[in-house]
C-alpha cells in the first residue's frame, strides 16, 4: 500500500474513535470509518508480473485506454496512447520501458475531466520522458477533475526498470503515453489495462510484434 493510504486511513480511525467517544456512540463514527477504508483501499499497491522480453512498452498506469492516435511533434511522427484512471483504478504508475529518465518537466494548468481530450495539453501534468532500449518514451501524469497532486519520485539523470514503480497520481486522472510512430500497438480504445502488466506497444522484431 502507498503510505498514504496510512496516513488518511488512520487519521480517519482515530476521527472515528474520538467521535465515538465524545458522543458515547459508534452510531456517529460509520462515515468516518467508511472513509478510511477507502483510503485504504483507494491507496493499494498490488504486486505486477512485469513483461520481460526485449522491445515491449508498458502501461504506465490502471485504467480504460480512450484513444490511440498519429501525433506531430517537433521530433517527428509519434503515436500516442490515452489511458483514463477513475477513481476505482489504482493509481500507482510504473516506468514503461527501462532506461535513463531524460526529462521531467512540471506544467500547471486546469482540472478537466480527464475525459476530455483538450485535458492532454491543458491540465496539470508532469511530463517525464525515458531514453533506453534504443527507443524514447515520454509519459504524461496528466492531473483531472479530482485529481490535485501528482507525485513523481525520480529526478533527470536517474535510471528505471520496466514497470518500476515510479509515482502517484490522487484520485481521478489520466496517463498519456507517447511512443515511437514504427511501435506496434497491442491494445485499442474500450480496453482496460493494468500499470506495469499490460503490453500497450511493441518495437519491430520484439516478440510481440
Amino acid at each position: 500500500m502507498v503510505r498514504d493510504g496510512y496516513i488518511y486511513g488512520l487519521s480517519l480511525l482515530v476521527v472515528a474513535a474520538a467521535v465515538a467517544w465524545a458522543t458515547g456512540s459508534w452510531v456517529w463514527a460509520v462515515v468516518p470509518v467508511l472513509l478510511a477504508a477507502f483510503f485504504l483501499w483507494f491507496f493499494r499497491d498490488p504486486e505486477r508480473a512485469i513483461p520481460q522480453s526485449a522491445g515491449l512498452i508498458v502501461s504506465p498506469g490502471d485504467g480504460l485506454v480512450t484513444e490511440t492516435i498519429s501525433l506531430a511533434t517537433p521530433e517527428g511522427e509519434r503515436q500516442r496512447i490515452s489511458i483514463f484512471l477513475s477513481v476505482f483504478d489504482v493509481h500507482v504508475n510504473r516506468a514503461p520501458i527501462a532506461g535513463v529518465i531524460t526529462s521531467v518537466r512540471y506544467q500547471k494548468g486546469l482540472y478537466l475531466n480527464a475525459m476530455n481530450p483538450a485535458s492532454a495539453d491543458r491540465n496539470e501534468q508532469n511530463i517525464v520522458t525515458v531514453r533506453g532500449e534504443g527507443i524514447e518514451v515520454t509519459f504524461k501524469q496528466i492531473a483531472g477533475l479530482l485529481a490535485r497532486r501528482i507525485v513523481f519520485d525520480y529526478k533527470e539523470g536517474d535510471r528505471v526498470e520496466r514497470g518500476q514503480r515510479v509515482g502517484l497520481i490522487k484520485f481521478g486522472s489520466r496517463v498519456d503515453v507517447i511512443i515511437p510512430a514504427d511501435a506496434q500497438l497491442c491494445v485499442k480504445p474500450g480496453q482496460r489495462v493494468r500499470g506495469g502488466a499490460s503490453v500497450l506497444a511493441a518495437m519491430p522484431g520484439s516478440k510481440s510484434a
